[in-house]
Protein backbone atom coordinates (compact mmCIF):
# COMPACT_ATOMS: atom_id res chain seq x y z
CA UNK A 1 0.00 0.00 0.00
CA UNK A 2 1.13 3.39 -0.79
CA UNK A 3 1.02 6.40 1.23
CA UNK A 4 1.06 9.56 -0.72
CA UNK A 5 2.13 13.14 -0.35
CA UNK A 6 3.67 15.07 -3.72
CA UNK A 7 4.95 17.60 -1.56
CA UNK A 8 8.28 16.40 -1.09
CA UNK A 9 11.35 17.16 -2.60
CA UNK A 10 13.55 13.54 -3.17
CA UNK A 11 17.21 12.87 -3.32
CA UNK A 12 17.43 11.40 -6.77
CA UNK A 13 18.42 8.12 -7.63
CA UNK A 14 18.41 7.06 -3.81
CA UNK A 15 16.13 4.32 -2.62
CA UNK A 16 15.69 3.47 1.08
CA UNK A 17 13.91 0.03 2.16
CA UNK A 18 13.88 -0.36 6.31
CA UNK A 19 12.22 -3.73 7.56
CA UNK A 20 11.36 -2.85 11.24
CA UNK A 21 10.20 -5.81 13.77
CA UNK A 22 9.41 -5.49 17.94
CA UNK A 23 12.70 -7.26 17.78
CA UNK A 24 15.13 -5.10 15.74
CA UNK A 25 15.28 -3.75 12.41
CA UNK A 26 17.40 -3.03 9.39
CA UNK A 27 17.54 -0.88 6.65
CA UNK A 28 19.50 -0.55 3.22
CA UNK A 29 19.81 2.18 0.71
CA UNK A 30 19.90 2.12 -3.12
CA UNK A 31 21.64 3.87 -5.27
CA UNK A 32 20.30 3.19 -8.79
CA UNK A 33 22.48 5.59 -10.75
CA UNK A 34 25.06 2.83 -10.22
CA UNK A 35 23.31 0.11 -9.21
CA UNK A 36 24.89 -0.06 -5.96
CA UNK A 37 23.73 -1.16 -2.02
CA UNK A 38 25.87 1.60 -0.29
CA UNK A 39 24.38 1.11 3.17
CA UNK A 40 23.14 -2.16 4.76
CA UNK A 41 22.69 -2.55 8.08
CA UNK A 42 20.74 -4.23 11.05
CA UNK A 43 20.22 -3.29 14.72
CA UNK A 44 18.67 -6.30 17.17
CA UNK A 45 16.79 -4.86 20.19
CA UNK A 46 18.25 -6.61 23.56
CA UNK A 47 14.35 -7.27 24.36
CA UNK A 48 10.86 -7.28 22.35
CA UNK A 49 9.53 -3.63 22.22
CA UNK A 50 6.52 -2.18 22.55
CA UNK A 51 4.89 -0.29 19.07
CA UNK A 52 5.58 3.23 21.70
CA UNK A 53 9.15 2.44 22.34
CA UNK A 54 9.74 1.21 18.37
CA UNK A 55 8.88 4.53 17.54
CA UNK A 56 11.61 5.66 19.99
CA UNK A 57 13.67 3.77 18.36
CA UNK A 58 13.35 4.29 14.77
CA UNK A 59 13.20 8.66 15.79
CA UNK A 60 16.96 7.47 17.49
CA UNK A 61 18.26 6.18 13.89
CA UNK A 62 16.80 8.95 12.12
CA UNK A 63 18.91 11.27 13.96
CA UNK A 64 21.97 9.53 14.54
CA UNK A 65 22.33 7.58 11.45
CA UNK A 66 24.24 10.11 8.28
CA UNK A 67 22.92 8.44 5.67
CA UNK A 68 18.97 8.34 6.79
CA UNK A 69 19.45 12.44 7.04
CA UNK A 70 18.13 13.46 3.87
CA UNK A 71 14.78 12.43 1.38
CA UNK A 72 15.03 9.85 -0.95
CA UNK A 73 13.46 9.02 -4.30
CA UNK A 74 11.77 6.13 -2.90
CA UNK A 75 11.38 4.55 0.64
CA UNK A 76 9.82 1.26 1.21
CA UNK A 77 8.68 0.09 4.55
CA UNK A 78 8.38 -3.71 5.27
CA UNK A 79 6.41 -4.20 8.64
CA UNK A 80 7.38 -7.71 10.43
CA UNK A 81 4.94 -9.12 12.88
CA UNK A 82 2.70 -12.02 13.42
CA UNK A 83 -0.53 -10.19 12.88
CA UNK A 84 -1.25 -11.38 9.74
CA UNK A 85 -3.08 -13.81 7.40
CA UNK A 86 -3.45 -14.75 3.89
CA UNK A 87 -7.12 -14.78 2.18
CA UNK A 88 -7.47 -16.66 -1.04
CA UNK A 89 -8.06 -13.97 -3.84
CA UNK A 90 -11.83 -14.69 -4.95
CA UNK A 91 -12.73 -15.18 -1.18
CA UNK A 92 -11.38 -11.75 -0.10
CA UNK A 93 -14.01 -8.78 0.95
CA UNK A 94 -12.09 -5.55 1.73
CA UNK A 95 -15.36 -4.87 4.13
CA UNK A 96 -14.08 -7.80 6.19
CA UNK A 97 -10.43 -7.17 6.38
CA UNK A 98 -11.06 -7.46 10.89
CA UNK A 99 -12.82 -10.76 10.75
CA UNK A 100 -9.75 -12.43 8.66
CA UNK A 101 -7.51 -11.18 11.44
CA UNK A 102 -9.68 -12.21 14.69
CA UNK A 103 -9.26 -16.03 14.38
CA UNK A 104 -5.91 -16.03 14.34
CA UNK A 105 -4.52 -12.84 16.01
CA UNK A 106 -5.26 -10.57 18.52
CA UNK A 107 -6.36 -7.41 17.50
CA UNK A 108 -8.19 -4.15 19.18
CA UNK A 109 -10.67 -2.29 17.61
CA UNK A 110 -8.66 0.63 17.37
CA UNK A 111 -6.24 -1.34 15.02
CA UNK A 112 -5.09 0.38 11.52
CA UNK A 113 -5.58 -2.70 9.25
CA UNK A 114 -4.13 -2.65 5.43
CA UNK A 115 -3.64 -5.51 2.86
CA UNK A 116 -1.45 -6.44 0.27
CA UNK A 117 -2.12 -8.53 -3.06
CA UNK A 118 0.37 -11.26 -3.16
CA UNK A 119 -0.24 -11.07 -7.12
CA UNK A 120 1.69 -14.74 -7.78
CA UNK A 121 -0.02 -16.55 -5.20
CA UNK A 122 -3.41 -14.98 -6.21
CA UNK A 123 -3.96 -13.95 -2.24
CA UNK A 124 -4.15 -11.07 -0.21
CA UNK A 125 -2.14 -10.61 2.82
CA UNK A 126 -4.08 -8.84 5.63
CA UNK A 127 -2.05 -7.47 8.07
CA UNK A 128 -2.01 -4.79 11.21
CA UNK A 129 1.42 -2.71 10.79
CA UNK A 130 2.77 -0.30 13.17
CA UNK A 131 0.24 2.83 12.00
CA UNK A 132 2.47 5.06 14.60
CA UNK A 133 5.79 4.50 12.60
CA UNK A 134 3.81 4.77 9.40
CA UNK A 135 2.91 8.41 10.75
CA UNK A 136 6.11 9.27 11.16
CA UNK A 137 7.71 8.41 8.13
CA UNK A 138 5.05 9.68 6.47
CA UNK A 139 5.52 13.44 7.96
CA UNK A 140 9.41 12.69 7.43
CA UNK A 141 9.20 11.73 4.05
CA UNK A 142 6.14 12.26 2.76
CA UNK A 143 5.35 9.55 -0.12
CA UNK A 144 6.43 5.99 0.66
CA UNK A 145 5.01 2.37 0.13
CA UNK A 146 4.86 -0.35 2.86
CA UNK A 147 4.05 -4.25 2.69
CA UNK A 148 4.30 -6.59 5.40
CA UNK A 149 7.20 -9.20 5.41
CA UNK A 150 4.98 -12.09 3.96
CA UNK A 151 4.06 -10.38 0.92
CA UNK A 152 7.84 -9.44 0.18
CA UNK A 153 8.52 -13.22 0.89
CA UNK A 154 6.07 -14.97 -0.99
CA UNK A 155 6.26 -12.85 -4.20
CA UNK A 156 10.06 -13.17 -3.90
CA UNK A 157 10.15 -17.23 -3.51
CA UNK A 158 7.57 -17.93 -5.48
CA UNK A 159 9.30 -16.27 -8.68
CA UNK A 160 12.29 -18.29 -7.85
CA UNK A 161 10.80 -21.13 -7.78
CA UNK A 162 8.08 -20.29 -10.52
CA UNK A 163 10.13 -23.89 -12.85
CA UNK A 164 10.23 -25.84 -9.68
CA UNK A 165 8.80 -29.60 -9.39
CA UNK A 166 9.76 -30.91 -5.63
CA UNK A 167 8.06 -29.61 -2.92
CA UNK A 168 10.11 -27.12 -1.15
CA UNK A 169 10.08 -25.85 2.48
CA UNK A 170 11.96 -22.16 3.15
CA UNK A 171 12.55 -21.31 6.39
CA UNK A 172 13.28 -17.59 6.78
CA UNK A 173 15.64 -17.16 10.30
CA UNK A 174 15.32 -14.03 12.55
CA UNK A 175 16.64 -14.03 15.90
CA UNK A 176 13.59 -15.31 18.16
CA UNK A 177 11.46 -16.07 15.27
CA UNK A 178 10.71 -17.46 11.38
CA UNK A 179 8.63 -17.91 8.54
CA UNK A 180 7.78 -21.15 6.87
CA UNK A 181 7.23 -20.94 3.48
CA UNK A 182 6.11 -24.60 1.31
CA UNK A 183 5.63 -24.71 -2.31
CA UNK A 184 4.68 -28.23 -4.26
CA UNK A 185 5.52 -27.60 -7.66
CA UNK A 186 5.91 -23.89 -7.34
CA UNK A 187 1.98 -23.45 -5.69
CA UNK A 188 1.99 -21.72 -2.35
CA UNK A 189 -0.09 -24.84 -0.17
CA UNK A 190 1.49 -23.23 3.47
CA UNK A 191 2.34 -19.83 4.90
CA UNK A 192 2.90 -19.46 9.12
CA UNK A 193 5.37 -17.62 11.23
CA UNK A 194 6.87 -18.82 14.45
CA UNK A 195 8.55 -17.07 17.56
CA UNK A 196 11.26 -19.35 19.44
CA UNK A 197 13.12 -19.20 22.68
CA UNK A 198 15.40 -22.57 22.03
CA UNK A 199 16.57 -24.38 19.21
CA UNK A 200 14.12 -26.80 20.59
CA UNK A 201 11.23 -24.68 20.22
CA UNK A 202 12.84 -24.08 16.79
CA UNK A 203 12.81 -27.73 15.33
CA UNK A 204 9.29 -28.62 16.99
CA UNK A 205 7.67 -26.17 14.86
CA UNK A 206 9.57 -27.28 11.76
CA UNK A 207 8.76 -31.17 12.63
CA UNK A 208 5.05 -30.18 13.42
CA UNK A 209 4.18 -28.35 10.22
CA UNK A 210 5.72 -31.06 8.31
CA UNK A 211 3.79 -33.52 10.24
CA UNK A 212 0.54 -31.64 9.44
CA UNK A 213 1.32 -31.56 5.97
CA UNK A 214 1.99 -35.26 5.89
CA UNK A 215 5.85 -34.41 4.57
CA UNK A 216 8.24 -36.64 5.02
CA UNK A 217 11.39 -35.29 6.83
CA UNK A 218 13.69 -37.83 4.54
CA UNK A 219 12.25 -36.32 1.43
CA UNK A 220 11.70 -32.73 1.16
CA UNK A 221 14.26 -30.28 0.51
CA UNK A 222 14.47 -27.64 3.28
CA UNK A 223 16.22 -24.04 2.42
CA UNK A 224 17.28 -22.00 4.69
CA UNK A 225 17.41 -17.77 4.52
CA UNK A 226 17.69 -15.18 6.55
CA UNK A 227 19.74 -15.03 10.04
CA UNK A 228 21.46 -18.90 9.83
CA UNK A 229 24.57 -20.42 8.96
CA UNK A 230 26.18 -23.75 8.54
CA UNK A 231 27.20 -25.33 11.71
CA UNK A 232 24.91 -22.88 14.06
CA UNK A 233 22.94 -24.13 16.59
CA UNK A 234 19.66 -24.08 14.62
CA UNK A 235 21.19 -25.37 11.63
CA UNK A 236 22.69 -28.27 13.42
CA UNK A 237 19.64 -29.31 15.15
CA UNK A 238 17.82 -29.01 11.92
CA UNK A 239 20.03 -31.41 9.78
CA UNK A 240 19.91 -33.88 12.61
CA UNK A 241 15.87 -34.16 11.67
CA UNK A 242 15.77 -33.35 7.81
CA UNK A 243 17.86 -35.01 5.03
CA UNK A 244 18.34 -32.44 2.69
CA UNK A 245 19.25 -29.15 3.88
CA UNK A 246 20.23 -26.38 1.64
CA UNK A 247 20.99 -22.31 1.55
CA UNK A 248 18.88 -20.04 -0.35
CA UNK A 249 20.16 -17.35 -2.39
CA UNK A 250 18.90 -14.14 -3.74
CA UNK A 251 20.21 -13.92 -6.96
CA UNK A 252 21.14 -10.12 -7.05
CA UNK A 253 20.86 -7.73 -9.37
CA UNK A 254 23.06 -5.03 -7.34
CA UNK A 255 26.96 -4.43 -6.15
CA UNK A 256 27.08 -4.02 -2.77
CA UNK A 257 29.53 -1.10 -0.91
CA UNK A 258 29.29 -3.22 2.08
CA UNK A 259 29.55 -7.00 1.74
CA UNK A 260 25.87 -8.69 2.78
CA UNK A 261 26.35 -11.16 5.06
CA UNK A 262 25.71 -14.05 2.65
CA UNK A 263 23.81 -14.78 -0.14
CA UNK A 264 20.89 -15.56 2.01
CA UNK A 265 20.93 -13.05 4.24
CA UNK A 266 18.54 -10.09 4.23
CA UNK A 267 16.40 -11.51 2.50
CA UNK A 268 13.46 -9.82 2.59
CA UNK A 269 14.99 -5.91 3.13
CA UNK A 270 16.95 -6.33 -0.15
CA UNK A 271 14.19 -8.10 -2.36
CA UNK A 272 11.95 -5.35 -1.37
CA UNK A 273 14.46 -3.16 -3.61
Amino acid sequence: MEIQNSTINKLTNQQLSIQISLNGLSFSILDSSINTITVLKQIEFDRKLNPIELLDKIKELFSTEVALQHDFENVTVIHSNELSTLVPKPLFNEDALADYLKFNSKILKTDYISFDEVIASESVCVYVPYVNINNYLFDRFGSFTFKHVSTVLIESILQLEKNSEDIKVYVNVSSNHFEIIILNKSKLIFYNTFEYTTKEDFIYYILFTAEQLNLNPEVFKLIFIGDVNKGDKLYTITYNYVRHISFGERNDVFKFRQTAKSSHSNFTLIKSL
